[in-house]
């Protein structure tokens, strides 16, 4: 019982962001590979609907849309946000020369990193912390000595929780310059 919060959860957690890293450099080589940069071009837009489509679990949580079962729709949610994500990813690629977009692509990546907090760390760092307590307690430890023993745990969990104090401004910083790239995108595009 000895294993810390940080090994069990966040490294999991660190695994899944770089597995999202991975393929969207994985993805991006194959084009380059196979002579298809022009597909990363247009992925962006795939990439947006999937991230659009994603935002009925939220609808749903705040009774906007009353279709759909709350797990199923979180489920919808959690994968397209990671496939759009990806799309974007290898949209962006290296090949961004202003900063608008890279802007809305940063604002993007810690979207999806204080998503999966959200996901892969809080519901499970909470039962982890609680039974590590009672594990502690079946050792007839005092509430003194178990709070030292789990201070740092304690300690990771509490800052983990302030996940939607970023989670939620950063999603409308992200739809507002998402939305301002594709509308100078619009403006600038050599219509010939």
């Amino acid at each position: 019982m000895e294993r810390s919060l940080i090994r069990k959860e966040v490294i999991p957690f660190l695994k899944m962001f770089g597995a999202l890293i991975l393929a969207t450099a994985i993805t991006d080589a194959l084009l380059h590979m196979f002579d298809m940069v022009w597909v990363g071009r247009w992925l962006g837009i795939p990439g947006v609907i999937l991230i659009l489509l994603s935002f009925f679990y939220s609808m749903r949580k705040r009774k906007k849309i009353s279709f759909g079962k709350p797990k199923t729709l979180l489920i919808l949610h959690e994968s397209l946000t990671w496939i759009g994500a990806l799309m974007i990813l290898v949209h962006a690629g290296i090949h961004i020369y202003t900063i608008l977009p890279w802007l809305a692509l940063i604002a993007m990546m810690i979207n999806v990193i204080s998503g999966m907090t959200g996901k892969y760390l809080l519901d499970r760092s909470h039962r982890f912390l609680a039974d590590k307590k009672e594990f502690y307690a079946q050792q007839s430890l005092s509430e003194e000595a178990i709070e030292k023993k789990l201070f740092w745990d304690a300690t990771t969990f509490d800052v983990m929780k302030k996940w939607r104090a970023v989670h939620l401004p950063i999603t409308l910083a992200f739809t507002v310059l998402g939305i301002a790239h594709i509308l100078s995108i619009f403006l600038f595009w050599e219509w010939k």
